[in-house]
């Protein structure tokens, strides 16, 4: 799991446009906590701190805990609007949490021990359809990312979410089918030159075969 991190926040005394206007002037985000069985929570936090973590890769699926006022409110960020042009984040969703909830995370898929896939040794390509996992997890569980072992994979095998291993506390939020989330594909060159060589074979064939004809046209017009 991804450890917590701790964004310092200031409630808002006021909302509307104008008001986030002069918050951004001043270096600051507007955001809100909701959730919870509780009121939203308008809050505003530092613009360069904010950016800071979302630049950690990993943001959206940790938990923040935010430090409102002295009191810390265990979220899940939830939306960062950014500025069309700047690219700078302009708004805030952060989802509250209580420990034992359960939420709908994108965790990243990694693939181990590619070593050991013979598919893969011998030139095959893995062909990644799906690079996150739709998973409901346990709040205070939730995995930094999900490996899937390929030992043994040949190419033409598929990986299906009902082989992948889900740590404890996850389970995958597709529940209807059983989705593909890679297949062991032959390299584009490997079939191009099997796919000639096919082709070779036919005009050797061919030839012969016109070869023959020829051959047997010949002798019957000697005997004429």
């Amino acid at each position: 799991m991804s450890d917590a991190l701790t964004l310092p926040a200031e409630t808002r005394d006021r909302a509307g446009k104008g008001a986030s206007r002069a918050l951004r002037r001043e270096g600051r985000v507007p955001a809100v906590i909701y959730g919870g069985k509780e009121e939203p929570t308008p809050i505003h936090v530092e613009a360069k701190e904010l950016v800071r973590q979302l630049m950690t890769g990993h943001f959206m699926n940790s938990i923040v805990m935010i430090d409102v006022d002295g009191k810390q409110v265990r979220t899940l960020p939830k939306d960062v609007s950014f500025h069309p042009v700047t690219d700078r984040p302009i708004h805030a969703d952060f989802f509250r949490l209580s420990k034992d909830a359960k939420i709908e995370v994108a965790i990243p898929v990694v693939f181990i021990n590619e070593e050991e896939s013979p598919g893969l040794t011998k030139g095959g390509v893995l062909n990644v359809v799906r690079h996150e996992l739709d998973l409901v997890c346990v709040s205070d569980k939730i995995p930094d990312q999900i490996e899937i072992d390929v030992t043994g994979k040949e190419v033409g095998d598929s990986i299906h979410i009902s082989e992948v291993d889900l740590p404890e506390g996850s389970e995958s939020a597709i529940t209807d089918r059983d989705y593909t989330i890679a297949t062991l594909v032959a390299p584009s060159a490997l079939k191009k030159s099997e796919d000639e060589a096919a082709d070779g074979e036919d005009g050797e064939e061919g030839a012969e075969g016109e070869t023959a004809e020829g051959t047997e046209g010949g002798e019957e017009n000697s005997e004429g």
